[in-house]
């Protein structure tokens, strides 16, 4: 095992909290949400056990795709706030110990940031070479949300590129003015204070025409240490949304690399799935037998991995691999424990700490999300109404972009006294924070002892992991430290016996009762802790 440096280990030490703005806090009653309304909460982070954000997109914005199409970087959308108000988040949060990442969406801009104007008024611009423009494009690459990747623009008669929605531009990164522009962007936010970032679609920006590839090309590495020279050289947490396998992980994470200090590793998000909106049968086996793999390869070669099971980009996995009905508790506390006391680095989304799960609508109307939208209209002749919408239920990003719902007043729980902007979860009456909180099976009070068992115990954290029991149908490993050892045991969804000896105390279940004679029940946990002697 190549042993972490202590530059990284520290990065070990990290919760992150995933807020999405809009779907958060409302403090002004317009039904969106915005900065204020974030810093209302953040003694509510605190009291979580968290001691990071990720803040995702609060630039400057037309909202084509909800922040990810920026038309300015070096501003907060209006519908947000101020720079006052951003300044006073960092603030609060920095007073807490709680560090701030940006969300930095580098692959592509809005087609009303000033860069694209520019591009699209005339082939001589200076600004023409900042995106893909092409009279005749090649390779015929689909775009991500549906369609071609080409967009005609009657303007000047040739396409541009886009990989996402027709108003997400690609900017060319092998213009070295492009470069140095998002260079300039990463170092204004630097000299504003933040702690690091969290890179949308980041391999994007590296393209292989040749190839006929959309992302991963030779020179990603190249632009990635150019533009986060400085993030480097300060220790700033990098963290990459890209495909990642075992090459290009080592590649882009490796320490000599300076470049960046973690990626995300989705394989463990294909399992139940045969494509977004498909559900699959599965069984949690696949999952114990993902994560094991990424478990032993990152702490092989000293790498550190990203411990996830949602964000804003996906259905709750509550919802997608557990029982979010009747053993909604067990369900959410079981997949915390097997997760966040892995080796690496927890990343929380707003809402899985009060086990929210995925709402249900009978109606396109109720959806928001451009990649939603577009899916319905392509498939309308395929599938019958009720199957495209059991579909769109399944598989929509608007599953966790639902405002969250703090309260169990209705109409709109706490998050706002308006309309939202989409809207409110379907299920937001039985599921809430306050019912959670008040519940003798609270799954709000078990993140808290949970992430409260991980910041006390230098073994959950930098220790040693070993997967233990072979068998199938539950998951069952060892985190060892350099005075004791805690073993973690995951039951899956069928009662069974898991026979353990000299495991030590108990310290966490999720379960009130002793069930006996080892026997586990339906996505029982337990934790237990001995001393090396």
């Amino acid at each position: 095992m190549k042993k972490t440096s202590k530059q990284r280990e520290r990065f070990l030490d990290l919760v992150v909290y995933e807020i999405y703005p809009r779907s958060f806090r409302d403090s002004n009653d317009d039904g969106v949400g915005d900065l204020r309304g974030v810093i209302e909460k953040v003694d509510y982070l605190k009291e979580l056990g968290v001691n990071a954000v990720w803040l995702c997109p609060c630039y400057q914005s037309p909202n084509a795709d909800n922040g990810y199409d920026v038309s300015d970087y070096l501003s907060i959308a209006k519908e947000f706030g101020t720079f006052a108000d951003w300044e006073r988040l960092k603030e609060k949060l920095h007073a807490r110990d709680i560090k701030i990442f940006m969300d930095l969406v580098a692959n592509h801009t809005s087609v009303e940031h000033q860069w694209f104007q520019e591009s699209r008024k005339s082939k001589n611009n200076p600004y023409r070479k900042y995106y893909y423009w092409s009279k005749t494009p090649k390779p015929n690459w689909k775009c991500l949300v549906g369609g071609s990747a080409w967009e005609y623009d009657e303007e000047t008669g040739e396409y541009y590129l886009h990989s996402f929605s027709k108003e997400q531009p690609d900017l060319n990164w092998t213009n070295p003015k492009v470069r140095e522009e998002m260079r300039k962007v990463v170092d204004f936010w630097i000299d504003k204070g933040v702690d690091g970032f969290r890179c949308d679609m980041l391999d994007f920006i590296a393209k292989d025409f040749k190839k006929g590839k959309m992302y991963e090309g030779a020179r990603l590495h190249k632009y990635v240490r150019k533009v986060f020279r400085r993030a480097n050289k300060e220790g700033l947490f990098l963290v990459g949304e890209c495909q990642a396998n075992e090459k290009s992980i080592r590649a882009v994470c490796g320490e000599k690399r300076k470049e960046l200090t973690c990626v995300f590793q989705f394989d463990h998000f294909s399992i139940g799935r045969k494509d977004k909106f498909t559900p699959a049968p599965f069984s949690l086996d696949e999952l114990k037998k993902t994560l094991v793999k990424w478990q032993n390869f990152t702490q092989k070669r000293g790498l550190l991995y990203t411990l996830f099971t949602d964000n804003h980009d996906q259905p709750f996995y509550l919802s997608r691999l557990g029982n979010d009905r009747n053993l909604r508790y067990e369900s959410a506390t079981a997949f915390a424990t097997i997760f966040f006391l892995l080796r690496g680095i927890p990343f929380l989304y707003q809402g899985q700490e009060y086990g929210a799960v995925n709402p249900r609508y009978r109606g396109i109307s109720c959806f928001r999300d451009v990649e939603t939208i577009k899916y319905f209209e392509e498939n309308r002749l395929k599938y019958t109404a009720s199957e495209l919408m059991k579909k769109i239920n399944f598989g929509s990003r608007d599953n966790a972009r639902r405002p969250m719902a703090w309260t169990q007043t209705p109409p709109y729980y706490g998050f706002s006294r308006k309309d939202s902007w989409i809207p409110v979860h379907s299920r937001a009456e039985e599921v809430n924070l306050e019912r959670d909180r008040r519940s003798d099976k609270s799954v709000f009070a078990f993140y808290q002892k949970l992430l409260a068992l991980r910041r006390e115990n230098s073994a959950l954290r930098q220790g040693a992991f070993t997967a233990l029991k072979k068998g199938t149908g539950c998951f069952v490993y060892e985190r060892k430290g350099e005075e004791e050892i805690f073993t973690v045991v995951c039951n899956f969804e069928k009662e069974r016996e898991i026979s353990l000896k000299g495991v030590g105390e108990k310290v966490l279940s999720n379960y009130a009762s002793e069930s006996g004679n080892e026997k586990y029940r339906p996505y029982e946990i337990a934790v237990f802790k001995r001393k090396i002697k």
